[in-house]
């Protein structure tokens, strides 16, 4: 029987142990992040070189109703992000490409960007072709009383706003000069007995406050063609919703946007509605230097504010007339005086020249204040 020999197996050197060995710390290897390729482009932006070019970007809402032209006119997108809020612009001032070269702005007192959205909604509304957002109504009086020089003659109606009428007979008056006559605009022939040869504004409220009397803005515009008296209505009351002045031959419409266009009680703001350019040049010229121009917020404020004042408005001359008609009917009320009623004095011509009769009634309690 063959033996079969057993060899000792001898370990290769590749399997020969090595002294104790240490584990092996891999580091891992640094990975490049990918490039990421930045992708501009160019997007046209179309600017004007002057404030009043700018309302002629109105044009294309001139068709369109009252609550669409509120929404849309001074409200378009923004070119450069396509923001559909309007936007808030507070800069001061603005870059300059030369000294004294400033491409549409240059100090926010003059102009801005946000004031600009309003003063183009204030004129798509009252359907002029330029228009001022103020800081308050007396802003928007004091700016019109400012064109005029010591010597001139303002006749006002009767019945006005006591600031109005403050403002013309304890300061503008006897400090600056001005000769001040107020007076009855019932009457077109007493009228124009009132114009003198210096007479340079005629100031009007239809409605008045407080006591809601009503003039034909067309037959004093009438008797003032060819004069160059500057006829001023006051269209608080009525808002542009229901009264257009400047289509009923109106030089200015002014506004304290305060009441209705603001609408919320939130905001003190002012308006001049107008078509004439060389009157908005000099309006522009008293409003830059003496400050009267309204703030950026308070623009931005009452901008919001325009976009539903028709629907405010309608609904509250609907209240206003259930109301009246109900004060009417009351036996402790004397008296009602509201534009919409068959007893108001001047009914009709309110018919003729509004779209509706507006949310202010002014009563008589029976006894007074007992």
């Amino acid at each position: 029987m063959a033996k079969t020999a057993s060899a000792k197996r001898t370990p290769s050197k590749k399997q020969t142990p090595s002294k104790k060995s240490k584990p092996i710390k891999k580091t891992p290897k640094k990975s490049t992040p990918a490039k990421s390729k930045s992708i501009s482009y160019q997007k046209t932006v179309t600017m004007y070189k002057s404030i009043p070019d700018y309302f002629t970007m109105n044009k294309k809402y001139a068709h369109l109703g009252f609550n669409s032209r509120a929404i849309h006119s001074g409200n378009e997108p923004a070119q450069e992000f396509g923001d559909v809020a309007p936007a808030l612009h507070l800069s001061t001032t603005y870059i300059q490409s030369a000294p004294g070269e400033a491409p549409v702005f240059d100090y926010q007192r003059c102009g801005n960007p946000t004031r600009l959205q309003l003063e183009r909604n204030l004129a798509a509304l009252e359907q002029t072709k330029y228009a001022f957002a103020m800081s308050s109504g007396m802003s928007a009086t004091v700016t019109v009383m400012n064109i005029l020089k010591s010597g001139d003659h303002v006749l006002c109606i009767d019945d006005v706003y006591g600031g109005t009428q403050r403002y013309l007979k304890k300061i503008i008056g006897p400090n600056f000069g001005l000769e001040l006559t107020m007076a009855d605009f019932s009457d077109i022939k007493e009228f124009k007995k009132c114009l003198k040869k210096n007479t340079k504004v005629v100031w009007l409220e239809t409605p008045t406050n407080p006591t809601l009397k009503v003039f034909d803005i067309q037959a004093i515009a009438n008797a003032l063609k060819g004069t160059g008296i500057i006829f001023v209505v006051d269209n608080t009351f009525a808002t542009p919703v229901l009264q257009s002045p400047a289509l009923l031959g109106a030089d200015i419409v002014m506004h304290s946007a305060t009441k209705y266009i603001g609408g919320h009680s939130d905001v003190v703001c002012g308006a001049l509605c107008l078509n004439d350019l060389e009157l908005y040049k000099r309006l522009d010229f008293a409003m830059k230097t003496i400050g009267t121009g309204a703030a950026p917020f308070d623009c931005w404020v009452a901008l919001r504010g325009t976009k539903t004042l028709g629907i405010r408005v309608e609904r509250a001359t609907s209240n206003a007339m259930a109301i009246a008609k109900m004060l009417e009917a009351h036996p402790k009320v004397e008296k009602v005086v509201y534009p919409g009623l068959k007893s108001h004095p001047q009914h009709n011509i309110a018919k003729k020249q509004m779209r509706g009769f507006g949310g202010m009634i002014s009563f008589f309690v029976k006894g007074g204040l007992k």
